[in-house]
């Protein structure tokens, strides 16, 4: 396998991560879907499916941590909005201490690892 080059699925990655981007996305502004997926899109993540954010946002909605209204559109049907609620707002805080430790964890154990194999080539 040396020399060859591997492609990593990103999209496994980031269906572990969907709540919590969804969800922070909805953290500062409310908004309807094809709006969130431009967000997200904005942001980077553009391999994120429409039916996984959609299916996202369902799931949220229905574990009570997002609410729905709906408003009238200028240019089309009445979209349906997705806000955060108050469990949201914490269940959206304690992914992201989560989210902290397990990051501030893999960079020490890359660090680690990144400085025993410089030590053990030079």
């Amino acid at each position: 396998m040396h020399g060859t080059v591997l492609s990593v699925d990103r999209s496994q990655l980031l269906k572990g991560l969907l709540d919590i981007i969804v969800l922070r996305v909805l953290e500062t502004e409310d908004g309807y879907g094809y709006e969130i997926l431009h967000r997200l899109r904005a942001a980077g993540f553009d391999e994120l499916g429409d039916a996984s954010v959609y299916g996202t946002l369902r799931r949220l909605y229905r574990a009570g941590y997002l609410s729905t209204y709906v408003q009238p559109s200028e240019s089309g049907p009445h979209r349906k909005y997705y806000a955060l609620t108050e469990p949201g707002r914490k269940y959206l805080h304690q992914m992201r201490d989560a989210w902290e430790d397990v990051s501030a964890k893999m960079r020490a154990l890359f660090d680690t690892v990144n400085g025993t194999a410089e030590k053990g080539q030079s």
